[in-house]
């Protein structure tokens, strides 16, 4: 009974991310699927302690995008996403914080869009 509740919770929590992730950029969308996906996949065997700290985590993201991405305060705040706790960073397993790493590079980096210059015409 209970992994079978247990199993519908991650489900939909999967797929409310994936609602969230609709009203963001595309170039961040595509980020954030993509690392939500390998995240979800990566913990589908982990033990009970984990997969609770894993789930709040994700579900308390899932709130803060929702809160975030909704047109008013998209409009007042025009900023979406928050900074993370140094103090997090001390909890970080090497494998976390390379991950962490990568992924400020890509959300960083600039897009191809932009380095493109337009062609002159003759």
């Amino acid at each position: 009974m209970f992994a079978a509740d247990h199993g519908s919770r991650v489900r939909r929590l999967y797929k409310l991310i994936f609602r969230v992730h609709r009203a963001l950029p595309p170039e961040l969308r595509i980020m954030g699927d993509n690392y939500a996906r390998d995240e979800f996949k990566r913990h589908k065997k982990c033990n009970p302690p984990e997969a609770k700290i894993f789930l709040t985590e994700w579900t308390d993201y899932a709130i803060t995008l929702a809160k975030q991405t909704k047109p008013l305060q998209q409009v007042k705040k025009k900023k979406v996403g928050e900074y993370l706790d140094p103090q997090l960073l001390d909890h970080m397993s090497d494998e976390q914080l390379a991950q962490l790493y990568e992924l400020h590079k890509a959300a960083t980096e600039p897009s191809d869009e932009t380095d493109v210059k337009p062609t002159e015409s003759k």
